[in-house]
């Protein structure tokens, strides 16, 4: 790797040519051919450029992507052909991924995580059967070969991914508490998969790793989940040994259900509340009722309240029913590792009675309409049927995309713009509905769960009574 320097004293940005170990390096020039050919598409190219920035940009404090793009405006990526592969040409990108000249190994293998998701996927989906790849079981089908692809998807170990969902702007102190959960689930030899940006995120992986050492486990695996559109505002975080970016947010959250055992939610803002109610709404399908998915939410003792909030909402808006599909334990790490250690315990007993495989959940019935990409537009978020007369799963599905349109005008930059052109998404809910959703939000905005930025938080949402 050949790296100059552009601003010699205050090294804000550099240039640097890399190559790929790992994954992309064993190319035959057809392969070759089709990345680079592919490349040129100018969407396709844009959108591998914002997401390697935010791959650079790894550490930054900040969730606003416009932002970013703008503070590295003359930033640029060429994928170009070479006789054994192929390699990057980089330029103006942060000098904060480069250490004495030379790019940071995590990093650079981020970069071609990005590449490998972005641009080969597409190419590998644009030339599958169009036909099953509008099927439930062909969008599975596309969300298994991105893992496998990706190298996540390993036969030869037992149930042990647990899934961990939560904010990426947290308090300190619900921040340590991430890091003493990971700590004891490492020392139970767990995988980690989160979201694989900061906060929430990052504290349970780095926690882990502590476990994981003291255990001797040299294979563990902090498996991060991103998309497109969100990776910009939540680049990922250091700890990540395995990214994976998906083609968009519904194929995200199949994978985090697939590919884990347990899921456990520690306090977050509308994007984790759009995982809980994707979640719910799996786990309230009458298809599904047989299936071990154990959930525990959990947090510090003085994040109690918040989770006394979530569990009235999700009881008022789904039914009193909804509390056996979940666990709350807060305040005591210890405890939550030995439920967790348990519940793995279950699931494994669970997988190997239903001949299900270990590393993929193939028995876990998706509906279409939970895999069907949610476009947000003020339109679509207005047409929304937020009414307790539906279904508990069809209303929790609804609601994930009414969270999912508040975290598109906080964090992604189409979103933003959408905001200030038109001014704030309307949410039209039953009168039932309205206080409990205008609630929560409220109580998230006063807690400073919406944003990472210190700047007073300005609401895309209005919710509105049918």
């Amino acid at each position: 790797m050949a790296v100059k320097r552009l601003a010699a004293k205050e090294l804000e940005k550099m240039d640097a040519q890399v190559g790929p170990r790992g994954t992309l390096e064993l190319l035959s020039r057809r392969e070759v051919e089709a990345l680079t050919t592919s490349s040129t598409q100018t969407q396709l190219l844009d959108l591998f450029r914002s997401c390697a920035l935010a791959v650079l940009n790894t550490g930054s404090t900040s969730d606003d992507a416009a932002e970013i793009f703008e503070a590295y405006a003359d930033f640029s990526i060429e994928i170009v052909k070479r006789t054994r592969g192929l390699k990057l040409i980089i330029k103006n990108a942060p000098a904060a991924a480069f250490v004495d000249g030379r790019m940071v190994e995590g990093i650079r293998q981020h970069l071609f995580a990005v590449l490998r998701d972005i641009v080969h996927t597409d190419s590998a989906l644009s030339s599958s059967d169009p036909r099953g790849a509008q099927t439930s079981a062909g969008i599975t089908d596309a969300v298994f070969n991105i893992l496998k692809h990706a190298r996540v998807l390993n036969p030869d170990i037992p149930p042990r991914t647990v899934v961990c969902w939560g904010g990426h702007s947290i308090s300190r102190l619900e921040y340590e508490y991430t890091k003493e959960i990971g700590y004891h689930l490492g020392l139970r030899s767990l995988d980690i998969c989160t979201g694989c940006g900061p906060g929430a995120m990052k504290g349970p992986m780095k926690g882990a790793a502590v476990g994981h050492a003291k255990q001797r486990l040299r294979k563990a695996r902090y498996i991060g989940l991103s998309e497109p559109g969100i990776i910009a505002a939540e680049p990922p975080n250091p700890m990540v040994s395995h990214l994976v970016v998906l083609p968009d947010i519904e194929k995200r959250l199949e994978a985090f259900v697939r590919l884990g055992h347990v899921i456990l939610v520690f306090p977050g803002g509308v994007g984790t509340i759009e995982e809980i109610l994707y979640l719910m709404g799996l786990l309230l399908d009458p298809a599904n009722g047989n299936l071990e998915m154990p959930v525990v939410f959990t947090g510090p003792q003085q994040s109690a309240g918040y989770f006394r909030d979530l569990d009235g909402f999700l009881r008022l808006t789904l039914g009193e029913d909804i509390v056996h599909r979940y666990r709350i334990i807060t305040g005591d790490a210890a405890e939550v590792g030995s439920v967790i250690g348990a519940a793995m315990r279950k699931v494994r007993k669970q997988r190997r009675r239903d001949g299900d495989a270990y590393y993929f959940n193939w028995l876990l019935n998706v509906p279409r309409v939970q895999q069907q990409p949610f476009v947000v537009d003020h339109e679509s978020v207005a047409a929304l049927q937020l009414s307790r007369d539906l279904p508990a799963h069809e209303l929790a599905a609804n609601l994930r995309c009414a969270f999912s349109a508040i975290v598109t005008g906080n964090v992604k930059a189409h979103g933003i713009r959408m905001i200030r052109d038109k001014g704030p998404f309307e949410l039209r809910a039953d009168a039932s509905l309205t206080d409990a959703l205008d609630g929560l939000l409220e109580k998230f905005v006063k807690q400073g769960r919406m944003k990472l930025a210190a700047a007073e938080y300005q609401p895309c949402y209005r919710v509105l009574g049918r």
